[in-house]
């Protein structure tokens, strides 16, 4: 029952209603008998500061999405020492609003899934996501190459993701392209790239998640293209925040894979 100690964890972002965090969240916290609660919230980028603190000093935290990313950068203390710009992940420690990025896990997970193909990544968008997507990148040792409509958007975030360490190389051969984008949340929304357009032999992953898979994640696989959509992300990412909210406590996997699957199908 919620009462007046019950932790508040939150989605912060626009649209928010399509996500399936309170899912897998409230699954686990009700698994392992947490008094806690995560809702989304929709809000604009002047709302997020002032939100994230009142989160955290209630007991709680949460997630930002699309397109508050870098804006949690801004309001957060990062939780280790090194260059960041993108905060997805965020609570509280001694009075003060810290934070983290686990989207790279998350995108590490769906690589992982599909196989680790070998080659670079081509990373389709230049927004927070695509950040986190370079860092997982960088993590695994291999190359970023950037597709976005505005030259100026791709050279500036080619920059950015140079300081943090990532390797920028779009010469080589692609192994995965990775949708960073928001397209595929509306119904007409058009492909984040053509089907005919996608490097021989790469594979899929879309950050974009739902019921029946997207419609880029179906076209792609019907081409011969490994592909899958972003609940492996969502649910990497989500245990990783999962145990910064509750150190000590391992997240449930199975429930929260399980609420998430039985949400999609």
């Amino acid at each position: 029952m919620i009462s007046g100690h019950t932790r508040v964890f939150a989605l912060l972002g626009d649209p928010v209603a399509h996500s399936l965090s309170p899912v897998i969240h409230n699954a686990a916290f009700l698994a392992l008998g947490l008094d806690a609660v995560y809702v989304a919230l929709r809000c604009d980028a002047p709302q997020v500061p002032s939100l994230m603190a009142s989160l955290c000093y209630g007991g709680g935290g949460g997630n930002l999405t699309v397109p508050h990313k870098r804006i949690g950068a801004t309001v957060a203390r990062p939780a280790a020492p090194g260059p960041w710009s993108v905060c997805n992940t965020f609570w509280g420690e001694d009075g003060a609003v810290v934070g983290t990025s686990t989207d790279p896990a998350g995108v590490l997970a769906g690589w992982t899934q599909l196989g680790r193909p070998p080659g670079g990544w081509l990373i389709l968008g230049t927004g927070g996501s695509a950040v986190a997507a370079a860092e997982a990148a960088r993590a695994s040792g291999v190359p970023v190459g950037v597709h976005s409509r505005s030259a100026a958007r791709a050279r500036a975030f080619e920059a950015e993701v140079q300081t943090l360490g990532a390797r920028v190389d779009g010469t080589g051969p692609v192994g995965m392209v990775v949708n960073c984008t928001p397209l595929g949340l509306a119904a007409d929304d058009p492909m984040p790239l053509s089907v005919g357009a996608l490097p021989p032999g790469s594979a899929v992953l879309d950050l974009v998640y739902g019921r029946g898979e997207t419609p880029w994640v179906v076209a792609a696989r019907r081409a011969g293209h490994q592909a899958l959509d972003g609940r492996a992300v969502l649910l990497g990412q989500g245990l990783l925040a999962f145990e910064r909210w509750f150190p000590g406590v391992a997240a449930p996997v199975e429930v929260m894979n399980a609420a998430l699957h039985r949400a999609l199908a």
